[in-house]
Parts: C-alpha cells; sequence; structure tokens
C-alpha cells in the first residue's frame, strides 16, 4: 500500500488520528517564518502570541540533531512524483517546534537520536549523518517494524515509532502533505435534498412547498 492510501486510511479511521488532533491544539505549527507567523498570529490573543513567539525564539535541537532528524523525515517521506520530501515541507522545523510546545517529547528524541549514533558507530564507525543511505536503511529497517525487531531494538523502535508519527503529522497537516493526498478542506456545496430512494425506503416524500422553497436552486449555466 503506498502512503497516501495509507494515510487516507489513518485519517478515516478515528482510532489512529489522535496523534494528528493532538498536535494541531497550538497555534499554527506549521509555522516556520517570521512573516507566516505575523500573518498566523493576526487572530490570536496577546497570550497566545506571545507564547508562539517564545517558542519560535528558543531552539532546542543542536544542528548535529536537526540534520539526523531531517535525514530520518527524509527516508520516512522522500520526494516522489507526486509531491516534496518531509524537509520540503519543513518536517524538521516542525518537530523542533513540537518538543517545545510539547516537552515530554523531548527526553524521548533526544535519547533516540544518541542511540542512533551509537547503533551506527558500533556497526559502521561513523555517525548517522555519516554513513551511506544503504547503511542507514540497515539501521532502519532493523527498528521501523516494531513486530519484526529484535528485542535489543526495544529503544530503537520507541524512537522511530515516534519519530514516524511526527514527521507524519508535520507533513499531512502541511500544505504539501495536504496537496499530496488531493485534501481541500471545507467548502460549500449545494444539497438537494435527500434521494428518491431513500425517502421511499421511509415511505416519505417532500411537499410541493418544500421542493420549491428548501431544496430548488437554479442550474448552473
Amino acid at each position: 500500500m503506498d502512503r497516501r492510501k495509507s494515510i487516507k486510511a489513518l485519517i478515516i479511521g478515528t482510532a489512529s488520528t489522535g496523534m494528528m488532533l493532538d498536535a494541531c491544539k497550538t497555534p499554527d505549527k506549521k509555522v516556520t517564518t517570521a512573516t507566516a507567523a505575523s500573518d498566523a498570529d493576526a487572530d490570536r490573543m496577546t497570550e497566545e502570541k506571545a507564547y508562539n513567539k517564545k517558542l519560535q525564539e528558543e531552539t532546542f535541537f543542536t544542528a548535529a540533531e536537526m540534520a539526523t532528524i531531517t535525514i530520518l523525515a527524509d527516508i520516512i517521506i522522500p520526494k516522489d512524483a507526486v509531491s516534496g520530501s518531509a524537509s520540503d515541507a519543513k518536517v524538521p522545523d516542525f518537530i523542533e517546534f513540537i518538543v517545545k510546545d510539547m516537552p515530554h517529547h523531548q527526553t524521548p528524541m533526544r535519547g533516540g537520536l544518541r542511540w542512533l549514533d551509537m547503533e551506527s558507530l558500533k556497526r559502521f564507525e561513523k555517525s548517522f549523518s555519516a554513513i551511506t543511505d544503504q547503511q542507514r536503511i540497515q539501521i532502519v529497517g532493523d527498528i521501523a517494524y516494531p513486530a519484526k525487531a529484535k528485542p535489543e531494538f526495544k529503544q530503537g523502535v520507541a524512537f522511530f515509532n515516534l519519530m514516524r508519527n511526527l514527521t507524519a503529522t508535520g507533513f499531512y497537516t502541511s500544505e504539501m502533505g495536504g496537496k499530496d493526498i488531493g485534501y481541500v478542506g471545507n467548502r460549500p456545496n449545494q444539497w438537494n435534498g435527500v434521494p428518491d430512494d431513500v425517502l421511499k425506503q421511509y415511505g416519505l416524500s417532500y411537499t410541493e412547498k418544500e421542493l420549491k422553497e428548501c431544496i430548488s436552486f437554479p442550474k448552473e449555466g
């Protein structure tokens, strides 16, 4: 199943959407530039603006950690013929924002990045960001599938699960991610009443007055 079908199934199924909903509770986490932040904050309360500004001015991840996050995010959601990669959608910036807004993610993320580098050093004598793409996939393959992972990779599996959730949330709440799955948001429509076959099923029908005043619309030219 490709990623778009998987995400559509995820969004349709209510059991798996908690992460996306939870991550969107605070003011516009997709904002990554001062201009965009100003536009997004136009209708915010003073306290919200101050909080948003404070988080944007803080830095949690080091440059090396952000480099690893960017590599992992693009492994999870690479660029394809339909849309850009996770980093093209500014997902690393989103993750930086999230761990400041939700501090309980800080230790698991930093610990997971440290685990990844230690595993890479053990196998290839280089940090994760310094090894080849093929070597990275070897490590990721050992932690990306919880049901198949060996017990000794338990910490890596937990980290990758979190990283994957944050990456998917960041990407599919961005403009690029919305276009990727064809999401158009709420739009006005024209409702022409309950279909005839449904009305007949319940022994109901519209009166002439209802047909004339409530559910008759002029045809578009």
